[in-house]
């Protein structure tokens, strides 16, 4: 059985912290691709369609800023691969069969569509014929968006382990089922509602930077073409992200309790459960209606999960670590088969991790589903970091609303033919352009936060996911990676503002 040790928990923590570090650096580079691909795909399509040449001017200006945006994020993505193996080695080998499938099919099909297309858009400019040209542009933008698409699979069959068996001789996990991998509603919600909010960050960007111009009474026609476009393009997004992020409060109530009791901060479940604005307001039924879309439905509570609720058939996180534990003595038990030569034994054995034969439903359902608890010394371990889960939540609900009312209020005083003539509600566009990646930022700790210990969820906590390494190399690289993308941040930024200065160009 594994324990937490001093030196093991402090090679967890720096590998988590490498990791999410990592994580969020990569982050601030991604959403910004995945939607202002899609907006210059548009401005193109303008000039390809009108034959306008202010289209052609807008669309490369905005064209250069996505270009330096993806570069940088490029780098940061490969570096967040490898640590899968330097870091988190027994996590590889448990569930490389099937993690690593998604991956590839990213860098064979996604990856090498956008990489090559975009040189075509980049320098293809009077090179190629406009529809060709239009086309690269196209397919680079959705070159980006599958590749978000695969890692997003991997990333949600973390959360929701899905179309997969264990193999007793491997000691790994293998896929059985790949559309089960791949369209589980988990995989298929989070793919929407990440990507959708990647066009929101991209929309609220250009409507930001367009600000800026109209501020400093430069690129007007620019400026104001671009918002009108960004503003239809985020709020269609901003719509789709609502609606997929009430498919994700149903997803995690079924899936992840803990997580949604996190977020609410509800240490008792309760039926007919309120939802919290902020301590001390709270809306009644609403938790209730948003994550079982029934009023008087049960919202099951911390306490619950870790104490146990026999009346709603919870199980003790007591119950749940004694079973994982039986699970891991029954897969020792069948080693030792092995070693001994048994093969009677070692037979008998395996036919309980085979889900296609009653006896083995019965065990996966009985223990080998908390296989991941029996790593674990107390039911405490399973509680994830609430007030920062429960914070991070609200901002991003909170700012999502603030950036409905941005682009209603844009494309209000487009229509009426006031954009610019009040310089506060521009100042306000151009603020909200942090605003937008603290949101962004928010949603992936309330995903990633609440879900802890889990690295698979219920199958392998992180204790059992990390490698056996010093954790003073994990520290180093962290410091390492820490200065090396702080310093690509503001070599973006400053080249990023560089550009923005210098404005479009007629060549």
């Amino acid at each position: 059985m594994l324990l937490l040790d001093t030196d093991l928990g402090a090679v967890v923590d720096w590998s988590r912290a490498q990791f999410a570090l990592t994580a969020i650096y990569h982050w601030l580079f991604v959403p910004l691709t995945l939607g202002l691909g899609f907006l210059v795909a548009f401005m193109e399509t303008r000039y390809v369609r009108t034959g306008d040449e202010f289209w052609k001017r807008t669309t490369r200006f905005w064209m250069k800023l996505f270009g330096i945006n993806f570069a940088i994020g490029v780098a940061t993505g490969l570096i967040l691969e490898f640590e899968f193996g330097t870091n988190w080695s027994n996590y590889s080998y448990f569930v490389g069969d099937i993690f690593g499938a998604p991956l590839a099919i990213e860098g064979i099909m996604a990856f090498f569509l956008e990489s090559t297309f975009i040189a075509v858009m980049f320098f293809g400019w009077n090179k190629v014929s406009k529809g060709f040209h239009l086309t690269a542009t196209w397919l680079t933008a959705v070159g980006a968006n599958l590749s978000a698409l695969w890692i997003l699979v991997a990333n949600a069959w973390m959360q929701y382990p899905a179309g997969m068996r264990f193999n007793p001789e491997t000691a790994r996990n293998e896929m059985v089922d790949f559309w089960d991998v791949l369209f589980s509603p988990v995989a298929m919600n989070k793919f929407f509602h990440t990507v959708t909010s990647g066009f929101v960050l991209a929309s609220v960007f250009v409507v930001g930077i367009s600000a800026w111009y109209l501020l400093r009474g430069r690129e007007q026609q620019m400026a104001r073409k671009s918002i009108k476009l960004a503003s239809v393009f985020g709020l269609v997004s901003i719509v789709c992200v609502i609606w997929t992020g009430d498919g994700s409060a149903i997803q995690v109530a079924r899936h992840q309790p803990m997580k949604l009791a996190a977020m609410e901060d509800l240490r008792h479940g309760q039926a007919q459960a309120p939802f919290t604005v902020v301590p001390g307001v709270r809306i009644p039924y609403m938790l209730s209606i948003l994550a079982h879309h029934s009023a008087d439905a049960y919202v099951i509570g911390i306490d619950d999960l870790t104490e146990g609720n026999p009346q709603q058939g919870i199980l003790s996180g007591d119950e749940k670590i004694a079973r994982g534990r039986h699970a891991i003595e029954t897969f020792a038990a069948f080693k030792q088969a092995r070693k001994n030569g048994d093969k009677a034994a070692a037979d008998s054995i395996a036919q309980l991790f085979d889900p296609s034969t009653e006896k083995g439903r019965a065990f996966h359902d009985d223990y080998f589903r908390y296989f991941g608890y029996g790593y674990l010394q107390s039911p405490s371990q399973t509680v994830p970091d609430v007030p920062l889960v429960f914070w991070s939540f609200r901002v991003m609900v909170g700012l999502g609303m603030w950036f409905v009312v941005l682009f209603v209020w844009m494309l209000a005083l487009e229509k009426r033919g006031k954009l610019g003539r009040k310089r506060w509600p521009l100042h306000l566009a151009l603020w909200s352009i942090p605003l937008v990646y603290l949101a962004s930022q928010a949603g992936w700790i309330v995903a990633e936060v609440g879900r802890q210990p889990w690295t698979i969820q219920d199958l392998l906590p992180t204790v059992a996911a990390v490698s056996r390494i010093d954790a003073a190399s994990v520290q180093v690289t962290f410091w390492i990676f820490a200065a090396l993308f702080t310093a690509l941040l503001i070599a973006e930024i400053g080249i990023m503002t560089k550009q923005i200065r210098k404005g479009p160009s007629d060549n």
